[in-house]
């Protein structure tokens, strides 16, 4: 597979998990501040549903073409994702990002300001 079609299929599978908020293979984290407000039902639909319409990637914030972070704001507060791959083991990265059959999927929903 040439690198233009690993970051293509890479790409295809980070907008999977973040638009369906869920995947083979992939799971969905909310961390730092954040945290604190998950029982704040309006304001966490109001993150995701921001967090699953994002589709702002440029040169300037998706260099890599891999779909992988971005920063979106909802309710008056700016939020960030970002998406890392995992091998099987959850304990190093995986070699195969592009291969959910190898690579196992984590994105992070936090805060601006907790990056």
């Amino acid at each position: 597979m040439t690198d233009d079609k690993k970051k293509a299929r890479i790409a295809a599978l980070n907008d999977e998990l973040r638009i369906a908020g869920r995947s083979r293979n992939g799971k969905v984290i909310i961390t730092g501040d954040l945290v604190n407000e998950v029982d704040d039902g309006l304001k966490m639909a109001l993150v995701i549903a921001a967090l699953q319409s994002f589709n702002n990637f440029n040169p300037d914030n998706d260099p890599h073409g891999e779909h992988d972070c971005g920063t979106f704001e909802t309710a008056g507060e700016r939020f960030m994702f970002k998406i890392d791959y995992y091998a099987l083991d959850e304990e190093s990265l995986s070699e195969h990002p592009e291969d959910p059959n190898v690579t196992i999927r984590v994105l992070s929903v936090f805060y601006a300001h907790d990056y």
